[in-house]
C-alpha cells in the first residue's frame, strides 16, 4: 500500500433540518462521516474524522479507495426534501496526523498481588515508567533508538 503525505476527498456537506444541525460524509470512504453545530465545527470535525479513517486504513493495511471527481459525482442519493447540501474537497495533512497517533498514550490495565501494588505505592514507583522500561528491554528497543526513529520521521516531513 502507497501511503500518500496529502490526500484530498469530496464530501457532502449538509444541514439536517429536523436536528438542526450540519454532517459531512464522503461517497468514496464508506462509513466516515462527522456532525457539527455549525458550518465551521462540522468542517473542522472533517478534517479529524477523515484523517482518523483513513489512517485506521493504512494501519490495517487496507486498500486506500481513490477520490472521485467532481464531475463524476453521483449526489442523487443525498438529496432529500428537507436536507440541502454542497459538494466540499476536504484535504488532510498526513504526516503529523500519523506522528499524532503513534505517540499518543494509551491506558493499559495490569494487574498485581495487592503486596505488591501495596510496596510498589509505599516506594512511590512510577507504574507507567516501569511498564515501558520493561516492554522496551523485552522487545531490546532502546529509548535513543525510538527517540532517533521519532526525529528521523521529523526531518522526512
Amino acid at each position: 500500500m502507497n501511503k500518500q503525505d496529502k490526500y484530498r476527498y469530496p464530501a457532502v456537506l449538509g444541514y439536517d433540518v429536523p436536528t438542526k444541525r450540519y454532517y459531512v460524509l464522503w461517497p468514496d470512504l464508506p462509513g466516515c462521516t462527522t456532525t457539527g453545530e455549525t458550518e465551521d465545527e462540522a468542517l473542522d470535525n472533517a478534517r479529524e474524522a477523515m484523517s482518523l479513517h483513513l489512517w485506521g486504513l493504512e494501519d490495517d493495511g487496507d486498500e486506500i479507495p481513490s477520490a472521485t471527481p467532481l464531475q463524476k459525482l453521483d449526489l442523487s442519493e443525498y438529496l432529500d426534501d428537507s436536507n440541502k447540501i454542497v459538494v466540499v474537497l476536504v484535504e488532510v495533512w498526513m504526516p503529523s496526523f500519523r506522528e499524532k497517533m503513534e505517540t499518543k498514550a494509551v491506558n493499559r490495565t495490569v494487574t498485581l498481588p495487592g503486596w505488591l501494588d501495596s510496596h510498589a505505592k509505599r516506594a512511590a514507583l512510577n507504574y507507567s515508567q516501569i511498564l515501558q522500561d520493561g516492554i522496551m528491554e523485552r522487545l531490546k528497543i532502546s529509548r535513543t533508538v525510538a527517540k532517533h526513529k521519532k526525529s528521523r520521521a521529523k526531518i522526512s516531513v
